[in-house]
């Protein structure tokens, strides 16, 4: 029972593998799309605002492709093989690294989401409930890291395989 237990960690794979897939495919598109608007304003010149949103667009898929690279590669390393080639800034030991990992890159996202809102002419009306939105975001991910947070005395011993 034990042997079955311990294999149904390979579970994991069918996610991990799914959000590395997600994740290949977002940075794709918002690659082409960062071509696309290079292309086009040199093109057809467009207005500065119009291609700060449309490279901030770029840059928001970019960085989506990279939270869901990110759980792919902290969900193998997890259950699977904490030997993976990744660098030092990926290593994840526990769920911890994995999270504050996670809230690192959403708080970018965040904060791109928020400055295309911020100069985009057409939704002017919506930065003050953007912008108290994100923040709120914000300040609830560095209250939830906070209180989450191990301190000197908690630290989990890490069991040998």
């Amino acid at each position: 029972m034990r042997k079955i237990l311990g294999l149904t960690r390979y579970a994991v794979v069918v996610p991990a593998v799914a959000s590395m897939i997600g994740a290949l495919l977002l940075m794709a598109q918002g690659s082409i799309e960062m071509i696309v608007v290079v292309f086009e304003t040199i093109v057809n010149q467009s207005s500065l605002k119009e291609t700060i949103v449309e490279v901030l667009t770029a840059v928001d898929a970019i960085l989506l492709g990279t939270v869901l690279l990110v759980i792919g590669y902290g969900l193998y390393e997890l259950f699977i093989d904490t030997d993976i080639d990744v660098p030092a800034w990926l290593q994840v030991n526990d769920l911890d690294d994995l999270k504050s990992k996670l809230i690192g890159v959403v708080v970018a996202i965040i904060a791109v989401v928020f400055v295309g809102v911020f100069v985009d002419a057409n939704r002017a009306s919506d930065v003050l409930s953007y912008g108290l939105g994100a923040g709120a975001l914000v300040t609830g991910l560095a209250i939830f890291t906070y209180a989450t947070k191990k301190g000197p005395g908690k630290q989990k011993t890490q069991i040998e395989k």
